[in-house]
């Protein structure tokens, strides 16, 4: 959805666990925690606070962690 990035609480390369706030969307007069879906690394991020974003703009891309 369109909206503006309020916040960015992670940077490219980071660990992250499942559950993890990734960044904070301001759409629709509501602010929407994206957060990472399982335990990686984050590979890819676009997203900068104060940016206005489109739809299906991709903000973060997270990598899920290697099993043995």
């Amino acid at each position: 959805m369109p909206g503006k990035v309020t916040a960015v609480e992670v940077s490219q390369g980071e660990t992250v666990a499942k559950g993890q706030r990734l960044l904070t969307l301001e759409a629709m007069k509501m602010e929407h925690g994206l957060t990472a879906p399982f335990d990686g690394t984050v590979a890819e991020l676009s997203a900068q606070a104060g940016v206005q974003v489109s739809e299906g703009a991709v903000l973060a891309r997270v990598e899920p962690k290697e099993t043995k």
